[in-house]
């Protein structure tokens, strides 16, 4: 699966930004979906994570409701709706496709996009 991200920019404290993730050679259809993110001098985490069929849905504590991930397997895309950012959001954000595992640690997803820089100023 070929990944590529894009919608990241620079934008100010309190705003919105919608992320998309398109997926090509392959389907999603059958893999877990996720983003992640990392900011300079940080480990990878894990922003959010969706099951092949929806029905599992993961945030990472920081999101706090501000965050939606969604996908689309008619047009195989997934998405990130990020709302009320904060300067600590400010981070290289990735998609990621893996298997329906457990394992939510950027070891457990096979395949990554070239990832999406998105800038808060606060």
């Amino acid at each position: 699966v070929q990944l590529q991200a894009c919608g990241g920019g620079l934008v100010q404290a309190g705003d919105s930004l919608s992320l998309s993730c398109a997926a090509s050679e392959r389907s999603i259809v059958g893999y877990a979906m996720a983003w992640f993110r990392q900011a300079p001098g940080k480990e990878r985490e894990l922003v959010a994570h969706i099951s092949y069929n929806e029905v599992t849905i993961y945030y990472g504590d920081f999101v706090k409701g501000r965050f939606t991930i969604s996908r689309d397997n008619d047009k195989n895309t997934v998405y990130l709706q990020m709302n009320r950012l904060n300067a600590d959001d400010t981070a290289v954000y990735y998609c990621a496709a893996g298997p329906n595992s457990r394992n939510l640690n950027p070891d457990g997803y096979h395949y990554w996009g070239q990832g999406t820089l998105v800038t808060v100023s606060s």
